[in-house]
């Protein structure tokens, strides 16, 4: 194997090698040609002078000094435009002329020694025709490159190299991979055909021809790949989709043919392709601009399953939308199998944080399970830049390892943004701190069915003024009508707080988003879950393409106005019990609110130390409202 891999680095490096130096010396010559060319157009050909009279520095003659002093002229010797000779004092000259007959009768005239010259000198015959045979010797390259010769010559001179990058024992391994362990189950045959091939021909099982790894960004779909190359210990080529497309037509079919027969001739091995999407969309009846495109799709669609069917060439691909692949691509026999990457869950999120956090100084008394519960929806790689920012803050604050406080920044700056460290008027910060403190109070107030509090803060950040941070205790699938109801209170407590302390006519935007997000979370639950009795257990989602406003689907325009009236039924309901709650404990809120305004950040063990301190009309006022709220739900 070892050998092998030898080989297989060897002849690409003398590839590269031999034809980088040809195009290098092709356009050396070019370059040179044109400037002998053009040294000879503007007369610094050297020119004898006649008679054998010889001056180191000639006169300088303009056309009119020539014609002026034409008597005094004893020999001119022409070639082109350019003039030398002696005058009748023995001074030389030099001078520009145009081609003039009757100057030279007169001259002539005159007894002066005429002689044109109208041959060639070689380097004349080099600036004319070194040109013209370089040009017509890079033509024949390009299109005996196109016609995919030998040399490959048209994919390695016009993109600079082979597409591929060839990576052989790769030191990426499945301990590499956490969070994911039923993906890398699946991919663990790939690894056991390679290593026994013949215990599955002795069964009659035909290993996957392609794999598709599809999921979102970060996921690790390419550290995947990279694990698979490591275990099985076999030539690993590389490829991205967007390597296959250049500006001249054919290129992308070229340079399939030729990673193909490269992979042919280092099987077994694995070919990955990432990012496909770039040449393996839809073909369309009325794509007329992307015909190169999907004519090097064909050839990958013939590569992936032409007449032979063993070739020991299994591919691997990856894209973040497999909904834009050809169905051609995705058929058994091509991409036989595909593999849905998602997010991680909370245990997942724990398993990649105790894998990068090796790499890392962190202190002991970072709770990696509270970080890993503050960071759902996040991928590996956001976590991975995770910890490289609390790194970063770490460091910023003189500290030799990662701290709580850390991590907590470097969330905050990777789902809010930045920390703005803008001027706002006291009357803007206090009334985000009872914006802020009627989230933090009401979702106290539903603690029994929402995501405990984390911390409340009206430190600014992107956008956000401030914001309210809850905790999963673990990943959700699914939620209940009573949740749903909650959380529509949560959203729109902010709202009601602004209402309640300043006035109706003091409301700010500030509920932008809250009321964006609570819509969202009452159409799905109305149209898609099936939660309402008015509109029943029927499907009737929006259907809205490139931003533009459409109908809802499956539904009569009088169904699509009981939705909107539905909508706003349930928005009301939510805005109304979370008054009544703010109402009924005015005090907390308030006390909430002035310790937002003196800390700025209070944490989810200080909101329950406040609001416990205070009467236990708050309490009671809780329990009895989710109570109530329950038995609306079960009628």
């Amino acid at each position: 194997m070892q050998k092998k891999k030898n080989k297989i680095f060897g002849a690409g490096t003398k590839a590269k090698k031999d034809y980088s130096s040809i195009f290098l010396i092709i356009f050396i010559g070019l370059f040179i040609a044109i400037i002998a060319r053009a040294f000879i157009t503007d007369g610094g050909t050297p020119m004898g002078m006649p008679g054998g009279v010889t001056h180191a520095k000639p006169v300088e003659l303009s056309f009119s000094d020539v014609l002026r002093r034409a008597p005094d002229i004893k020999t001119m010797s022409i070639r082109g435009n350019d003039a030398r000779g002696v005058l009748a004092d023995g001074t030389a000259y030099r001078a520009t002329i145009a081609y003039d007959p009757e100057l030279l009768e007169k001259l002539s005239a005159n007894g002066a020694s005429i002689s044109i010259d109208s041959s060639k000198t070689w380097l004349e015959h080099l600036g004319t025709w070194v040109p013209i045979l370089m040009g017509l010797l890079f033509i024949w390259w390009i299109f005996r490159g196109m016609r995919g010769g030998p040399a490959g010559g048209l994919s390695r001179s016009i993109m600079g190299q082979n597409p591929t990058k060839i990576a052989t024992g790769s030191k990426t391994t499945f301990k590499d991979v956490a969070g994911i362990d039923s993906e890398k189950q699946e991919l663990m045959e790939i690894v056991d055909f390679l290593k026994n091939k013949e215990k599955f021909k002795a069964v009659g099982a035909r290993v996957p021809r392609g794999i598709l790894l599809s999921g979102q960004p970060g996921t690790g779909k390419t550290l995947l790949a990279r694990a698979i190359a490591g275990e099985a210990n076999v030539p690993f080529f590389a490829a991205s989709g967007s390597d296959f497309s250049g500006i001249i037509v054919g290129l992308g079919v070229a340079k399939i043919k030729e990673i193909f027969e490269m992979a042919k001739r280092n099987a077994p091995c694995i070919l990955f392709i990432d990012e496909i999407d770039a040449i393996g969309q839809k073909r369309s009846q009325h794509s007329f601009n992307d015909q190169d495109r999907e004519q090097t799709l064909n050839q990958l669609l013939i590569e992936m399953d032409g007449f032979s069917n063993d070739t020991g060439i299994i591919v691997i691909g990856a894209t973040n939308r497999a909904d834009m692949l050809d169905p051609a691509l995705l058929r058994p026999g091509r991409f036989d199998r595909s593999v849905y990457i998602e997010l991680p869950d909370l245990a997942g999120r724990r398993e990649i944080l105790n894998l990068y956090s090796k790499k890392v100084k962190i202190s002991e008394s970072v709770n990696l399970q509270d970080v890993a519960r503050g960071t759902t929806g996040f991928s590996g790689a956001d976590l991975e830049n995770l910890l490289n920012e609390a790194a970063l803050h770490a460091v910023r604050n003189g500290r030799r390892e990662i701290a709580t406080p850390d991590i907590e920044e470097a969330r905050d700056k990777i789902l809010m943004g930045p920390r703005k460290l803008r001027k706002m008027r006291p009357e803007d910060i206090k009334l985000t701190a009872y914006h802020e403190a009627g989230h933090a109070f009401v979702s106290q107030m539903y603690a029994d069915v929402t995501d405990p509090i984390h911390k409340a803060t009206i430190i600014p950040r992107g956008r956000a003024l401030g914001m309210v941070q809850h905790l999963p205790i673990d990943d959700k699938v699914s939620m209940t009508i009573a949740e749903v109801r909650a959380n529509l209170a949560v959203s729109l407590a902010g709202r009601a707080a602004e209402e309640l302390f300043f006035g109706a006519d003091k409301i700010t935007t500030g509920a932008e988003s809250d009321i964006a997000g609570a819509t969202r979370l009452a159409r799905y639950s109305i149209t898609t879950a099936g939660l309402s009795p008015k509109i029943g257990m029927v499907a009737v989602n929006q259907a809205a393409a490139f931003n533009t406003r459409a109908p809802l689907e499956n539904a009569s325009e009088k169904t699509a106005e009981l939705v909107d009236a539905e909508i706003r039924a349930w928005l009301d309901d939510a805005h109304a019990r979370a008054t009544k709650l703010l109402r009924a404990n005015r005090d907390t809120v308030v006390r909430l609110a002035e310790e937002l305004l003196k800390r700025e950040t209070l944490t989810g063990d200080e909101i329950k130390e406040i609001i416990n301190g205070g009467t236990t009309k708050t309490r009671s006022a809780a329990k009895k409202a989710a109570t109530k709220k329950t038995q609306n739900a079960e009628k």
